[in-house]
Protein backbone atom coordinates (compact mmCIF):
# COMPACT_ATOMS: atom_id res chain seq x y z
CA UNK A 1 0.00 0.00 0.00
CA UNK A 2 1.05 3.59 -0.60
CA UNK A 3 0.91 6.42 1.67
CA UNK A 4 -1.46 8.27 -0.99
CA UNK A 5 -5.35 8.24 -0.35
CA UNK A 6 -7.41 6.90 -2.63
CA UNK A 7 -11.09 7.51 -3.20
CA UNK A 8 -13.29 4.97 -5.23
CA UNK A 9 -15.99 6.44 -7.13
CA UNK A 10 -19.32 6.29 -5.11
CA UNK A 11 -18.49 3.38 -2.66
CA UNK A 12 -21.62 3.93 -1.10
CA UNK A 13 -23.31 2.92 -3.79
CA UNK A 14 -21.21 -0.22 -4.24
CA UNK A 15 -22.29 -1.44 -0.99
CA UNK A 16 -25.45 -0.55 -0.87
CA UNK A 17 -25.99 -2.83 -3.99
CA UNK A 18 -24.42 -5.48 -2.41
CA UNK A 19 -26.02 -4.69 0.81
CA UNK A 20 -29.47 -5.77 -1.12
CA UNK A 21 -27.46 -8.28 -3.48
CA UNK A 22 -28.97 -12.27 -3.20
CA UNK A 23 -26.37 -13.89 -1.81
CA UNK A 24 -25.84 -17.78 -1.68
CA UNK A 25 -25.77 -19.85 1.51
CA UNK A 26 -23.66 -22.43 2.87
CA UNK A 27 -25.02 -25.58 4.91
CA UNK A 28 -26.46 -24.88 7.66
CA UNK A 29 -23.74 -25.81 10.67
CA UNK A 30 -21.23 -25.71 8.11
CA UNK A 31 -20.13 -22.54 6.94
CA UNK A 32 -20.89 -19.32 8.59
CA UNK A 33 -21.93 -16.33 5.76
CA UNK A 34 -21.42 -12.58 6.11
CA UNK A 35 -22.24 -9.34 4.33
CA UNK A 36 -19.55 -7.42 2.61
CA UNK A 37 -18.28 -9.90 0.32
CA UNK A 38 -18.66 -13.31 -0.76
CA UNK A 39 -16.41 -15.37 1.35
CA UNK A 40 -17.00 -17.72 4.71
CA UNK A 41 -15.27 -18.05 7.03
CA UNK A 42 -15.23 -21.80 8.94
CA UNK A 43 -17.10 -22.99 12.18
CA UNK A 44 -15.19 -24.68 14.39
CA UNK A 45 -16.49 -28.26 13.91
CA UNK A 46 -18.42 -30.44 16.21
CA UNK A 47 -16.88 -32.70 18.52
CA UNK A 48 -19.43 -35.69 17.03
CA UNK A 49 -18.38 -35.10 13.40
CA UNK A 50 -14.58 -33.64 14.11
CA UNK A 51 -12.86 -33.20 11.29
CA UNK A 52 -9.51 -31.60 9.80
CA UNK A 53 -9.59 -28.43 9.17
CA UNK A 54 -7.57 -26.76 6.88
CA UNK A 55 -6.60 -23.12 5.83
CA UNK A 56 -6.84 -22.59 2.37
CA UNK A 57 -3.63 -21.58 0.61
CA UNK A 58 -2.41 -18.15 0.15
CA UNK A 59 -2.32 -15.25 2.47
CA UNK A 60 -5.37 -13.89 4.29
CA UNK A 61 -5.85 -10.57 7.22
CA UNK A 62 -7.97 -9.58 9.54
CA UNK A 63 -9.00 -6.50 11.07
CA UNK A 64 -10.05 -5.53 14.24
CA UNK A 65 -11.04 -2.03 14.67
CA UNK A 66 -11.65 -0.85 18.57
CA UNK A 67 -11.84 2.02 20.11
CA UNK A 68 -8.45 2.33 22.19
CA UNK A 69 -6.32 0.09 19.26
CA UNK A 70 -6.30 -1.38 15.84
CA UNK A 71 -5.22 -4.50 15.18
CA UNK A 72 -4.23 -6.33 12.11
CA UNK A 73 -2.92 -10.24 11.33
CA UNK A 74 -1.92 -11.42 8.17
CA UNK A 75 -1.69 -15.14 7.89
CA UNK A 76 -0.34 -17.67 5.66
CA UNK A 77 -1.89 -20.74 4.86
CA UNK A 78 0.64 -23.76 4.60
CA UNK A 79 0.51 -26.48 2.85
CA UNK A 80 -0.34 -29.37 5.56
CA UNK A 81 -3.07 -27.19 6.38
CA UNK A 82 -2.00 -24.75 9.47
CA UNK A 83 -2.39 -21.05 9.31
CA UNK A 84 0.82 -19.06 9.78
CA UNK A 85 1.25 -16.05 11.25
CA UNK A 86 3.17 -13.86 8.70
CA UNK A 87 2.72 -10.25 9.49
CA UNK A 88 0.75 -8.36 12.44
CA UNK A 89 0.72 -4.35 13.56
CA UNK A 90 -1.18 -2.38 15.85
CA UNK A 91 -1.70 1.54 16.83
CA UNK A 92 -3.68 2.80 19.08
CA UNK A 93 -6.76 4.30 17.76
CA UNK A 94 -8.24 7.20 16.18
CA UNK A 95 -11.87 8.65 15.06
CA UNK A 96 -13.38 5.94 16.84
CA UNK A 97 -15.37 6.19 19.31
CA UNK A 98 -17.32 3.34 20.99
CA UNK A 99 -16.79 0.68 18.40
CA UNK A 100 -18.45 3.08 15.57
CA UNK A 101 -16.10 5.62 12.97
CA UNK A 102 -16.13 9.32 14.32
CA UNK A 103 -13.74 10.55 12.17
CA UNK A 104 -12.99 9.24 8.54
CA UNK A 105 -9.76 10.64 7.85
CA UNK A 106 -8.53 9.80 11.77
CA UNK A 107 -9.72 6.30 11.42
CA UNK A 108 -7.66 6.25 7.79
CA UNK A 109 -4.72 7.46 9.43
CA UNK A 110 -4.55 5.15 11.49
CA UNK A 111 -5.71 2.14 9.66
CA UNK A 112 -3.19 2.84 7.11
CA UNK A 113 -0.26 2.67 9.67
CA UNK A 114 -1.55 -0.75 11.13
CA UNK A 115 -1.70 -2.43 7.86
CA UNK A 116 1.62 -1.18 6.89
CA UNK A 117 3.10 -2.41 9.75
CA UNK A 118 1.71 -6.01 9.13
CA UNK A 119 2.36 -5.55 5.55
CA UNK A 120 6.13 -4.99 6.13
CA UNK A 121 6.64 -7.95 8.71
CA UNK A 122 4.94 -10.06 6.33
CA UNK A 123 6.63 -8.74 3.36
CA UNK A 124 3.93 -8.44 0.85
CA UNK A 125 0.87 -6.25 0.31
CA UNK A 126 -3.00 -6.96 1.39
CA UNK A 127 -6.08 -5.38 -0.63
CA UNK A 128 -9.10 -7.05 1.25
CA UNK A 129 -9.17 -7.92 4.83
CA UNK A 130 -11.99 -9.68 7.63
CA UNK A 131 -13.55 -6.88 9.16
CA UNK A 132 -14.77 -7.38 12.65
CA UNK A 133 -18.15 -5.83 13.64
CA UNK A 134 -18.53 -3.37 16.88
CA UNK A 135 -20.31 -0.34 15.06
CA UNK A 136 -24.21 -0.41 14.26
CA UNK A 137 -25.53 -1.27 17.43
CA UNK A 138 -25.00 -4.97 16.36
CA UNK A 139 -28.63 -6.72 17.32
CA UNK A 140 -29.20 -10.43 18.09
CA UNK A 141 -32.48 -12.25 18.33
CA UNK A 142 -34.33 -15.50 17.56
CA UNK A 143 -36.59 -16.09 14.42
CA UNK A 144 -38.59 -18.70 13.35
CA UNK A 145 -39.21 -20.02 9.86
CA UNK A 146 -41.44 -22.88 8.12
CA UNK A 147 -40.48 -24.13 5.11
CA UNK A 148 -43.02 -26.87 3.29
CA UNK A 149 -40.95 -30.21 1.96
CA UNK A 150 -44.51 -32.20 0.45
CA UNK A 151 -43.59 -35.25 1.99
CA UNK A 152 -39.71 -36.04 0.62
CA UNK A 153 -36.33 -36.29 2.19
CA UNK A 154 -34.88 -33.29 2.86
CA UNK A 155 -31.84 -32.08 1.11
CA UNK A 156 -29.20 -30.02 1.19
CA UNK A 157 -30.91 -27.28 -1.04
CA UNK A 158 -33.87 -27.31 1.26
CA UNK A 159 -31.72 -25.98 4.00
CA UNK A 160 -30.40 -23.51 2.39
CA UNK A 161 -33.90 -22.22 1.20
CA UNK A 162 -35.01 -22.21 4.57
CA UNK A 163 -32.00 -20.36 5.75
CA UNK A 164 -31.89 -18.02 3.15
CA UNK A 165 -36.08 -17.37 3.53
CA UNK A 166 -35.37 -16.69 7.28
CA UNK A 167 -32.69 -14.06 6.25
CA UNK A 168 -35.31 -11.86 4.19
CA UNK A 169 -38.03 -12.76 6.64
CA UNK A 170 -35.67 -11.23 9.30
CA UNK A 171 -34.57 -7.92 7.83
CA UNK A 172 -35.71 -4.82 9.13
CA UNK A 173 -36.04 -1.47 7.35
CA UNK A 174 -32.18 0.47 7.77
CA UNK A 175 -30.43 -2.45 9.17
CA UNK A 176 -28.37 -5.47 7.50
CA UNK A 177 -28.43 -8.94 8.79
CA UNK A 178 -24.62 -9.99 8.93
CA UNK A 179 -25.31 -13.65 10.43
CA UNK A 180 -27.91 -16.03 9.62
CA UNK A 181 -26.89 -18.72 11.96
CA UNK A 182 -29.14 -21.90 12.54
CA UNK A 183 -29.75 -23.50 16.20
CA UNK A 184 -32.24 -26.23 15.50
CA UNK A 185 -34.38 -27.63 12.88
CA UNK A 186 -37.92 -29.44 13.75
CA UNK A 187 -39.50 -31.95 11.57
CA UNK A 188 -42.89 -32.07 11.61
CA UNK A 189 -43.23 -33.06 15.11
CA UNK A 190 -39.75 -33.88 16.23
CA UNK A 191 -38.12 -31.36 17.34
CA UNK A 192 -33.99 -30.25 18.16
CA UNK A 193 -32.98 -31.70 15.07
CA UNK A 194 -29.82 -30.94 14.48
CA UNK A 195 -29.04 -32.05 10.66
CA UNK A 196 -32.22 -32.80 8.95
CA UNK A 197 -30.72 -34.19 6.04
CA UNK A 198 -31.99 -37.40 4.78
CA UNK A 199 -35.51 -36.85 6.66
CA UNK A 200 -38.91 -37.41 5.18
CA UNK A 201 -41.58 -34.72 6.37
CA UNK A 202 -44.03 -32.32 5.24
CA UNK A 203 -42.35 -29.48 6.76
CA UNK A 204 -39.26 -28.37 8.07
CA UNK A 205 -39.21 -25.62 10.48
CA UNK A 206 -36.16 -23.58 11.48
CA UNK A 207 -34.59 -21.51 14.50
CA UNK A 208 -32.00 -19.56 13.41
CA UNK A 209 -30.22 -16.69 15.22
CA UNK A 210 -30.03 -13.47 13.55
CA UNK A 211 -27.49 -10.86 13.84
CA UNK A 212 -27.70 -7.30 12.39
CA UNK A 213 -26.44 -3.96 12.44
CA UNK A 214 -27.35 -0.42 11.17
CA UNK A 215 -26.98 -0.18 7.30
CA UNK A 216 -25.66 3.62 7.76
CA UNK A 217 -22.87 2.50 9.58
CA UNK A 218 -21.90 -0.23 7.68
CA UNK A 219 -21.74 2.36 4.79
CA UNK A 220 -18.93 4.27 7.00
CA UNK A 221 -17.31 1.23 7.83
CA UNK A 222 -17.23 0.11 4.00
CA UNK A 223 -15.65 3.68 3.42
CA UNK A 224 -12.86 4.28 5.85
CA UNK A 225 -11.57 1.09 3.95
CA UNK A 226 -12.23 2.21 0.88
CA UNK A 227 -10.43 5.42 1.37
CA UNK A 228 -7.41 3.22 3.02
CA UNK A 229 -7.29 1.08 -0.76
CA UNK A 230 -8.49 -1.93 1.22
CA UNK A 231 -11.83 -3.84 0.39
CA UNK A 232 -14.00 -5.38 3.05
CA UNK A 233 -14.00 -9.44 1.98
CA UNK A 234 -16.36 -10.31 5.09
CA UNK A 235 -17.54 -9.22 8.16
CA UNK A 236 -17.52 -11.46 11.74
CA UNK A 237 -19.62 -10.58 15.03
CA UNK A 238 -17.16 -9.19 17.71
CA UNK A 239 -18.57 -11.60 20.88
CA UNK A 240 -18.85 -14.43 18.14
CA UNK A 241 -15.63 -14.25 17.17
CA UNK A 242 -14.51 -13.98 20.88
CA UNK A 243 -16.59 -17.05 22.17
CA UNK A 244 -15.54 -19.52 19.28
CA UNK A 245 -11.67 -18.71 19.98
CA UNK A 246 -11.64 -19.50 24.37
CA UNK A 247 -14.35 -22.15 24.43
CA UNK A 248 -14.02 -25.76 23.90
CA UNK A 249 -16.86 -27.88 22.59
CA UNK A 250 -18.25 -29.09 26.25
CA UNK A 251 -18.24 -25.28 27.48
CA UNK A 252 -20.29 -24.29 24.13
CA UNK A 253 -22.68 -27.21 24.95
CA UNK A 254 -22.52 -26.70 28.62
CA UNK A 255 -23.73 -23.17 28.27
CA UNK A 256 -21.34 -20.53 29.02
CA UNK A 257 -21.47 -16.48 28.74
CA UNK A 258 -18.60 -14.97 27.52
CA UNK A 259 -17.72 -11.15 28.37
CA UNK A 260 -15.33 -9.45 25.92
CA UNK A 261 -14.41 -5.64 27.77
CA UNK A 262 -12.87 -3.34 25.18
CA UNK A 263 -12.09 0.02 25.74
CA UNK A 264 -15.22 1.91 24.45
CA UNK A 265 -17.63 -1.34 24.74
CA UNK A 266 -18.39 -4.24 26.73
CA UNK A 267 -19.37 -7.28 24.16
CA UNK A 268 -21.17 -10.98 25.36
CA UNK A 269 -22.24 -13.72 23.76
CA UNK A 270 -24.16 -16.60 25.46
CA UNK A 271 -23.59 -20.17 23.53
CA UNK A 272 -25.71 -23.23 25.16
CA UNK A 273 -26.41 -26.61 23.06
CA UNK A 274 -23.16 -26.28 21.39
CA UNK A 275 -24.59 -22.74 19.69
CA UNK A 276 -24.30 -19.65 19.87
CA UNK A 277 -27.99 -17.96 21.34
CA UNK A 278 -27.69 -14.66 22.01
CA UNK A 279 -24.75 -11.72 21.77
CA UNK A 280 -25.27 -7.97 22.64
CA UNK A 281 -23.04 -5.03 23.16
CA UNK A 282 -23.50 -2.23 25.85
CA UNK A 283 -21.68 0.97 25.45
CA UNK A 284 -19.19 0.61 28.79
CA UNK A 285 -15.87 -0.09 28.89
CA UNK A 286 -11.81 -0.14 29.86
CA UNK A 287 -12.01 3.95 29.40
CA UNK A 288 -14.61 4.37 31.65
CA UNK A 289 -12.54 2.72 34.28
CA UNK A 290 -9.52 5.15 33.43
CA UNK A 291 -11.67 8.39 33.78
CA UNK A 292 -13.30 7.09 36.81
CA UNK A 293 -9.59 6.63 38.00
CA UNK A 294 -8.50 10.15 37.35
CA UNK A 295 -11.42 11.78 38.29
CA UNK A 296 -11.40 10.03 41.48
CA UNK A 297 -7.75 10.68 42.06
CA UNK A 298 -7.02 14.23 40.61
CA UNK A 299 -4.34 12.79 38.17
CA UNK A 300 -4.03 12.75 34.46
CA UNK A 301 -5.66 10.02 32.31
CA UNK A 302 -2.68 8.58 30.96
CA UNK A 303 -1.40 8.02 34.56
CA UNK A 304 -4.70 6.41 35.29
CA UNK A 305 -3.91 4.40 32.18
CA UNK A 306 -0.90 3.15 34.35
CA UNK A 307 -2.19 2.50 37.42
CA UNK A 308 -5.20 0.61 35.82
CA UNK A 309 -3.12 -1.84 33.79
CA UNK A 310 -0.60 -2.46 35.93
CA UNK A 311 -1.93 -2.25 39.61
CA UNK A 312 -5.97 -2.45 38.79
CA UNK A 313 -7.98 -5.03 40.18
CA UNK A 314 -11.54 -5.33 41.41
CA UNK A 315 -9.96 -7.59 44.55
CA UNK A 316 -10.44 -6.01 47.54
CA UNK A 317 -8.59 -8.73 49.34
CA UNK A 318 -6.77 -7.38 52.82
CA UNK A 319 -3.26 -8.26 51.82
CA UNK A 320 -3.49 -5.29 48.86
CA UNK A 321 -3.85 -2.93 51.84
CA UNK A 322 -0.50 -2.53 52.93
CA UNK A 323 0.58 -1.75 49.04
CA UNK A 324 1.62 1.59 48.63
CA UNK A 325 1.51 3.59 45.29
CA UNK A 326 2.83 6.89 44.52
CA UNK A 327 0.24 9.13 42.42
CA UNK A 328 1.17 12.54 40.45
CA UNK A 329 -1.89 14.80 41.21
CA UNK A 330 -3.01 17.19 38.99
CA UNK A 331 -3.47 21.17 39.10
CA UNK A 332 0.06 22.28 40.38
CA UNK A 333 2.71 24.22 38.66
CA UNK A 334 5.20 22.28 40.60
CA UNK A 335 4.79 18.36 40.52
CA UNK A 336 3.08 17.30 43.74
CA UNK A 337 2.62 13.81 44.78
CA UNK A 338 0.42 11.55 46.89
CA UNK A 339 0.73 7.71 48.21
CA UNK A 340 -2.47 6.04 48.71
CA UNK A 341 -3.12 2.29 49.11
CA UNK A 342 -3.72 -0.36 46.31
CA UNK A 343 -7.26 -1.11 47.86
CA UNK A 344 -7.58 2.53 47.38
CA UNK A 345 -7.61 1.73 43.68
CA UNK A 346 -9.66 -1.05 43.85
CA UNK A 347 -12.18 0.78 45.94
CA UNK A 348 -12.44 2.90 42.68
CA UNK A 349 -12.33 0.38 40.03
CA UNK A 350 -14.58 -2.13 41.50
CA UNK A 351 -18.35 -0.07 41.71
CA UNK A 352 -17.57 0.46 37.66
CA UNK A 353 -17.28 -3.24 37.20
CA UNK A 354 -20.19 -4.32 38.73
CA UNK A 355 -21.96 -2.00 37.31
CA UNK A 356 -20.89 -3.13 34.09
CA UNK A 357 -21.32 -6.99 34.54
CA UNK A 358 -24.97 -5.57 36.30
CA UNK A 359 -25.78 -4.38 32.49
CA UNK A 360 -24.62 -7.55 31.10
CA UNK A 361 -26.93 -9.52 32.97
CA UNK A 362 -29.54 -7.15 32.45
CA UNK A 363 -28.81 -7.66 28.31
CA UNK A 364 -29.09 -11.67 29.04
CA UNK A 365 -32.91 -11.26 29.82
CA UNK A 366 -32.18 -12.89 33.00
CA UNK A 367 -35.21 -12.42 35.45
CA UNK A 368 -36.20 -14.39 38.33
CA UNK A 369 -34.01 -16.58 41.01
CA UNK A 370 -33.61 -20.57 41.31
CA UNK A 371 -31.13 -21.50 43.78
CA UNK A 372 -28.74 -18.02 43.78
CA UNK A 373 -29.21 -17.89 40.36
CA UNK A 374 -30.83 -16.54 37.60
CA UNK A 375 -33.04 -17.38 35.19
CA UNK A 376 -33.35 -15.76 31.30
CA UNK A 377 -36.17 -14.70 30.07
CA UNK A 378 -37.74 -17.38 27.58
CA UNK A 379 -37.83 -15.30 24.52
CA UNK A 380 -34.25 -15.89 24.51
CA UNK A 381 -35.16 -19.56 23.50
CA UNK A 382 -33.05 -21.26 26.44
CA UNK A 383 -34.45 -24.63 26.88
CA UNK A 384 -33.74 -27.30 30.05
CA UNK A 385 -32.09 -30.26 29.22
CA UNK A 386 -34.76 -33.50 28.60
CA UNK A 387 -35.58 -35.00 32.11
CA UNK A 388 -34.29 -31.60 34.89
CA UNK A 389 -37.44 -30.07 36.14
CA UNK A 390 -37.17 -26.38 38.18
CA UNK A 391 -38.28 -25.93 41.21
CA UNK A 392 -41.51 -24.44 41.50
CA UNK A 393 -41.49 -21.16 40.58
CA UNK A 394 -38.07 -21.13 39.49
CA UNK A 395 -39.18 -20.53 35.42
CA UNK A 396 -40.93 -17.97 33.75
CA UNK A 397 -44.46 -18.22 33.70
CA UNK A 398 -45.03 -18.40 30.30
CA UNK A 399 -42.46 -21.23 29.22
CA UNK A 400 -43.29 -24.42 31.52
CA UNK A 401 -40.51 -24.82 33.18
CA UNK A 402 -38.08 -25.18 29.76
CA UNK A 403 -36.10 -22.38 30.94
CA UNK A 404 -32.13 -22.74 31.53
CA UNK A 405 -29.49 -20.07 32.34
CA UNK A 406 -25.93 -20.29 31.26
CA UNK A 407 -24.20 -22.08 33.85
CA UNK A 408 -20.38 -20.28 33.79
CA UNK A 409 -19.56 -17.02 32.82
CA UNK A 410 -15.88 -16.18 31.52
CA UNK A 411 -14.60 -12.71 31.14
CA UNK A 412 -11.24 -11.66 29.10
CA UNK A 413 -9.23 -8.31 29.78
CA UNK A 414 -5.93 -7.57 29.06
CA UNK A 415 -3.09 -8.19 30.93
CA UNK A 416 -0.47 -5.29 31.79
CA UNK A 417 1.65 -6.37 28.83
CA UNK A 418 -1.62 -6.96 26.48
CA UNK A 419 -1.74 -10.99 27.17
CA UNK A 420 -5.28 -12.38 27.82
CA UNK A 421 -6.21 -12.81 31.50
CA UNK A 422 -8.90 -15.35 31.94
CA UNK A 423 -10.88 -15.27 34.90
CA UNK A 424 -13.89 -17.64 35.40
CA UNK A 425 -16.48 -17.99 37.92
CA UNK A 426 -19.42 -20.57 38.51
CA UNK A 427 -22.68 -18.66 38.10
Amino acid sequence: MNDQAHFPASPELNLANRLHKKRAHAPAGSMLRMSGGDSSLPLPPSEKNKRPHTWRSGYSAVLDIGSTKITCLIGKGEPNGMLRVAGYGWRRSAGVRNGAITELQEAEAAIRATVAQAENMAERTIDKVVVNLSCGHPASRLFNVRWPIGGRVVTEADIRRVVTEGRVQATVQGREVIHTLPIDFTVDDTEGVSDPRGHLCETLKARLHIIDAATTALLNLETVLNRAELRMEALVSSPLASGLSVLDADERDLGTTVVDMGGGTTSFAVFGESQILHTAQIGVGGLHVTRDIARGLGTSLDNAERLKTVYGSADLASDVEDEILTVELLGNDVPHFEQISRAQLGRIIRPRMEETLELVREKTGWRRPWHGRQWPHCADGWRLPAGWNPPSGGAHSGCAGQCWPPLRARLYALGPAGSPQKHCRSA
